[in-house]
């Protein structure tokens, strides 16, 4: 997502894995200067190859963390506009229930709600 709360890129994955799995391929060639994500991205992986490409990685630690990270609370905030975008596309009941058998399909009917958000 962008800081206007649009989508930059989508993939479709596995119900049964974690995001966080695939958020380095996501992430590769980021040029930002924040990554805001919640505490499902608490990796240590991911927070190191997010400062090895020069983006502040601004997650909240884990519950279960013994050392806490500590990180921007105020721009942490901001991640309220990718949790309404989704919310927006799930509004869409075609994506929301998901009547597509296969995952190109699929993911070409979230693509097509994507662009009704920017369009609007």
């Amino acid at each position: 997502m962008e800081a206007l709360g649009c989508a930059t890129r989508l993939r479709i994955t596995a119900g049964q894995h974690a995001d966080v799995r695939y958020a380095g391929d996501m992430l590769a060639d980021v040029a930002s200067g924040y990554v805001v994500a919640d505490r499902g991205y608490d990796a240590r992986w991911l927070v190191e190859r997010l400062a090895a490409q020069g983006a502040e990685a601004v997650i909240p630690s884990r519950k279960n963390r013994k050392v806490v990270r500590a990180y921007d609370e105020e721009l942490y905030r901001e991640r309220n506009a990718v949790e309404r975008w989704f919310g927006w596309v799930k509004r869409c009941r075609r994506v929301a229930t998901r009547y597509e058998k296969t995952g190109r399909n699929y993911l070409s009917f979230v693509l097509f709600a994507a662009t009704m958000h920017l369009l609007r």
